[in-house]
């Protein structure tokens, strides 16, 4: 089995910084694409950014050129810094990880708790 810890979520100013990280944990052969997901009140699960394992992200437009999301693969590790943040960035923050947890298996995909994040003044 595989787990997935969030952390570095919390109430932030409008224009402010957070920076989330995410470990990876369990049996794991090889961690595949990593992502930052989110979802806020009465709305679905929306994809943030994604990082492929060989580096490539992916973001999505409402966050393009705020928020950077990088890997560290000695740790099974995926962060996601987040600046000029806006109230409409306000979510419950999730990682996904697809990991492959022996050779020649089919991956999966696992998911943390959540993260919280508030943008008020």
């Amino acid at each position: 089995q595989v787990q997935l810890v969030e952390s570095g979520g919390g109430l932030v100013q409008p224009g402010g910084s957070l920076r989330l990280s995410c470990a990876a944990s369990g049996n794991i052969y090889r961690i595949n694409v990593m992502a930052w997901y989110r979802q806020a009140p009465g709305k679905e699960r929306e994809l943030v950014a994604t990082i492929a394992s060989g580096e490539i992200t992916n973001y999505a437009d409402s966050v393009m050129g705020r928020f950077t999301i990088s890997r560290d693969n000695a740790k099974n590790a995926v962060y996601l810094q987040m600046n000029s943040l806006k109230p409409e960035d306000t979510a419950v923050y999730y990682c996904n990880a697809d990991v492959t947890t022996r050779p020649f298996v089919r991956s999966s995909r696992y998911w943390g708790q959540g993260t919280q994040v508030t943008v008020s003044s």
